[in-house]
């Protein structure tokens, strides 16, 4: 759908949010997607957009002979955030990933966005692209990616420019209606009069949304690090402790002390932690012990393993990644056959009814150049696995990122938001490759979109800290010193949280402001009394309103 802006639209930002020095006239984001095949496609999101009334220009002759269509694209500008969409129908063959790339005469973006579009029905692809060059003609076309020859027919194909102040206006839009919400305090005595001019105080003491890092055994025994964590995060992830190699090094040797220890740590703190993971489909990081066992040996370690870790730690993990990057390895499929994950699946929701069951994988919003992980084979194997019994109830983004495409990241949540499934960002990091300064950039730009989506419900970051620095990407120092990752990270939570407010009730006992979700803590004061009180802020569009009596 696409988010109209209401006629309170200024007002929200004069309250909740940064002035504008002018009224906003430019593009509103859409947020229409659509995962059926559909015999007649939808009309073209923002009428077209700078594609109005284009159709497509020039068959473009692909390497193989196939012809493609193309639009011809002129004056393209670097730092501008281009949102593309289309519907897409095939002839040739039942089904096929069909990629849409951009191409100039220097340089080729492989993917900008992707469907599986399938005969005799219109499927839509969306997707978008960020330059950070010029460029003064290219060519947008369609290709299968797995290079069978294939008949492409689209329509209502449509390309809208964002500046980057109107992305971020969009951006802050989301938060202040989806993030926050109104409050309005009102004031009395014990006999119900309103009292003007009381002195009011609040504070947030904790926060709605989860916010996190994996943590690593390092943690332990480290006070520094633990003051460094809790200061900053309300949720946690075990980086590696909870893993099968780490918990069953040798086959019925159990152990779970490190695990143990950190969720003392989590519980102390009042943090939730996601239970990371069950399985790990990469063989990789598979016990060798267990490599080397098949049928009816390993579908019994499989289930002790499952018996294990469930019954020890039941009620503990808010979700479970189950069958890990199940879209880029099979192990366990192939050793026990195609119903290996759905039993994974159904034996961990008996184990722990209550906890998440999520999907975890890589390569899903980072990029659409993975034929293995496009946001439509992702659909298409929660589905698969959800109609064959098993309870998903969550879809994990692991984020691992070199240079961040935002339009085509928000796209591609857009269509998975289709399922009405909680979404997290589990696993957000940036490469090593780039410098810590470029790092710090690309994190924040990946940050404000996953908090500006509305169904994105959680942000994990993959950087638990060890003597040799983190995985990919560090927030401090050995020395617990900010590096300039973490001084985005502290900007942001710093931004995405209501600060002290102090201030006087009007002429009838009342004071409104605009807060983030979560626990509140009120002071009044009125002559010589003083009242304290707490409320929960939670997402609802009608203004929370709160008395206090004195």
């Amino acid at each position: 759908m696409m988010y109209a802006l209401p006629s309170f639209f200024l007002l929200l930002f004069l309250l909740a949010g940064p002035p504008l020095a002018a009224p906003y006239d430019g593009p509103i984001y859409d947020s229409s997607a659509y995962t059926q095949c559909k015999a007649r496609a939808e009309g073209p999101l923002y009428n077209g957009g700078i594609l109005k009334g284009a159709r497509w220009d020039i068959p473009h002759v692909l390497a193989d002979g196939v012809y493609s269509p193309a639009f011809v694209l002129r004056n393209l500008v670097p730092g501008t955030k281009y949102c593309f969409s289309s519907w897409v129908k095939i002839k040739g063959v039942d089904s096929a990933p069909i990629r849409a790339s951009l191409m100039s005469e220097n340089r080729t973006i492989n993917c900008v966005g992707t469907v599986t579009a399938r005969r005799g029905c219109w499927s839509f692809l969306k997707g978008g692209f960020v330059l950070d060059e010029p460029l003064d003609y290219s060519l947008l076309f369609f290709q299968n990616s797995d290079e069978r020859a294939v008949d492409i027919s689209i329509t209502s194909a449509s390309l809208q420019p964002f500046t980057d102040q109107q992305w971020s206006i969009n951006q802050q839009y989301i938060i202040n209606t989806e993030r926050k919400r109104a409050v309005m305090v009102h004031v009395a005595n014990t006999q119900g009069e309103r009292l003007q001019g009381a002195e009011i105080t609040v504070e947030q003491v904790s926060k709605d949304f989860p916010f996190g890092s994996a943590i690593a055994k390092t943690i332990l025994g480290n006070l520094p690090y633990q003051n460094w964590f809790v200061k900053r995060f309300n949720a946690a992830v075990f980086e590696n402790e909870l893993k099968w190699y780490a918990t069953e090094p040798d086959p019925g040797n159990f152990t779970y002390a490190l695990a143990d220890q950190m969720l003392e740590f989590v519980r102390a703190n009042q943090i939730v932690a996601r239970g990371h993971n069950i399985f790990w489909e990469d063989p990789t990081y598979t016990p060798a012990w267990v490599r080397n066992l098949s049928g009816p040996a390993l579908k019994s370690a499989v289930n002790d393993r499952i018996q294990s870790l469930m019954s020890k730690y039941k009620d503990e993990f808010v979700h479970w990644d189950v069958s890990n990057e199940m879209l880029h390895f099979d192990f366990y499929e192939q050793r026990l056959g195609s119903n290996a994950t759905l039993h994974f699946y159904e034996t961990a929701h008996q184990s722990d009814p209550l906890a998440s069951l999520f999907m975890n994988d890589f390569n899903v919003v980072e990029t659409c150049s993975d034929v293995n992980s496009t946001v439509d084979a992702y659909i298409s194997r929660l589905r698969e696995l959800s109609w064959g019994g098993a309870v998903m109830n969550g879809i994990g983004l692991e984020g691992h990122f070199t240079t961040p495409n935002p339009p085509l990241m928000r796209a591609i949540i857009d269509k998975l938001a289709t399922l009405q499934l909680p979404i997290w960002l589990t696993e957000i990091d940036i490469s090593n490759t780039l410098s810590k300064e470029t790092q710090a950039v690309y994190l924040e730009q990946v940050l404000r979109e996953g908090f500006s989506h509305p169904s994105v419900n959680g942000i994990m970051l993959w950087t638990a800290l060890h003597p040799y620095g983190c995985y990919q990407m560090c927030l401090t120092d050995s020395n617990f010193h900010n590096l300039p990752a973490g001084d985005v990270v502290d900007k942001l939570l710093k931004e995405w949280q209501t600060g002290e407010i102090r201030s006087q009730t009007d002429d009838h006992g009342s004071y409104s402001f605009f807060g983030f979700l979560g626990e509140y803590q009120v002071t009044v004061r009125y002559g010589n009394k003083t009242a304290n009180s707490t409320f929960s802020l939670c997402k609802g569009d009608e203004t929370k309103h709160f008395s206090i009596q004195l």
